[in-house]
């Protein structure tokens, strides 16, 4: 039997995607509970990379760019392959970096203090997302007309929609390290570190983050590449704690929910095949959502969130398949070399491809006639 409803709106997941839901509903007058198992702050593998795209997101949602997160801004970057260096750019758009643990938890805490319910720290027992209904460990059990499941790649709630939260063959795999100290004097990428991925040297505030990701099912030995790739950079694989995660690149759900339940962040499989990126689209699709939810039970109607959220959503979803299809040219086998070099003689590219990695551009900015026209130079090798 279904519990009486106990609140309006049911979070899973106190990253991005679901603080920024939380305190979008709680605005707009709707009692919202945030649910977690993590007790905040928290550890979280991620790069850390805050784009332009990103943080017009969080000033939106949360008023300013909260700077109790810890950001350390760059112009500076780097593109390898391996050991050649294809350019250095010292002007490139401000990319603010930071680390999952400072800016998840200034986030949790900006939707605590707005009002939203806490209760974070507590493992889900039982989970009917048919009924709204969600019993923490503690014996509690919260009721809601509509659910919104931001909780990761490894969700509970898409896989109680769906059967499983991600196909293991079509997402990603990171490893990462962090090492304190000084930051580095900007960012540097690999891009040949992984297959259909690649490698990151980001500075932050105090110290550095270093990872490659890539594509799992296609690189079976990620592990033995990371530990190489480390040793290439003077680390020590044995002096440091290598941490791994999937990430949800590339799998861009068909249907983000189902009538009175939604998926955002990575949960929805909202991450950029090319960059990585997933926080501004967890804030966007988390804010989304939210405004979808609280539309659909003014209307009466919470089984129409998913129409509302799906309309809501189809700007940011023609974003990500541009990417998809644009990602074969970047790292294909075949075309990445091709890519590579035109990468590495053409200014207007590297400054089309910096935009989009800081969030200036969209993909949907690259007309087709210019895609086409990369495509045929990638395909002949020429940079003019």
């Amino acid at each position: 039997m279904a519990a009486q409803p106990t609140h309006d709106l049911l979070v899973v997941g106190a990253g991005p995607a679901g603080s920024a839901a939380a305190i979008t509903a709680h605005r707009a007058g709707l009692r919202v509970a945030l649910i977690d198992r993590a007790t905040f702050p928290r550890d979280k593998l991620c790069g850390g990379g805050v784009t332009g795209r990103a943080m017009g997101h969080l000033v939106a949602i949360f008023g300013d760019r909260v700077p109790e997160a810890g950001f350390h801004q760059t112009t500076h970057i780097r593109f390898t392959a391996g050991p050649r260096v294809l350019r250095q750019i010292t002007d490139a758009p401000p990319i603010h970096m930071t680390t999952r643990v400072g800016l998840d938890a200034a986030l949790q805490a900006r939707a605590v203090a707005a009002g939203v319910e806490d209760c974070c720290g507590q493992r889900i027992a039982a989970l009917d997302v048919a009924e709204g209904q969600v019993t923490l460990a503690d014996g509690r059990v919260l009721a809601a007309p509509v659910v919104i499941g931001a909780d990761g790649i490894n969700s509970a709630v898409a896989k109680a929609l769906f059967g499983r939260a991600h196909d293991p063959a079509r997402v990603g795999f990171a490893l990462e390290i962090e090492v304190p100290g000084l930051p580095g004097d900007g960012i540097d990428m690999d891009m040949t570190a992984a297959p259909w991925g690649y490698g990151w040297d980001f500075p932050k505030a105090h110290g550095r983050t270093l990872g490659i990701g890539g594509i799992a099912a296609k690189s079976p030995d990620m592990k033995g590449s990371f530990q190489d790739w480390l040793s290439a950079r003077g680390i020590d694989p044995a002096t440091v704690r290598i941490k791994g995660h999937h990430l949800p690149f590339g799998e861009l759900r068909p249907s983000p929910g189902r009538d009175h339940v939604l998926l955002a962040g990575d949960a929805a499989g909202l991450v950029d095949p090319i960059t990585g990126e997933g926080i501004a689209w967890a804030l966007r699709s988390g804010q989304l959502a939210a405004e979808a939810a609280v539309i659909a039970l003014r209307m009466g109607a919470p089984d129409r969130a998913l129409a509302l959220y799906q309309a809501r959503m189809a700007g940011v979803r023609r974003e990500l398949s541009r990417a998809m299809w644009l990602a074969k040219l970047v790292y294909h086998p075949w075309l990445q070399p091709r890519f590579l070099n035109l990468l590495a003689s053409s200014d207007r590219l590297q400054r089309r491809y910096l935009e989009v990695l800081s969030g200036e551009l969209d993909y949907g900015d690259v007309r087709l006639r210019r895609l086409t026209g990369l495509m045929l130079r990638v395909l002949t090798g020429r940079s003019g």
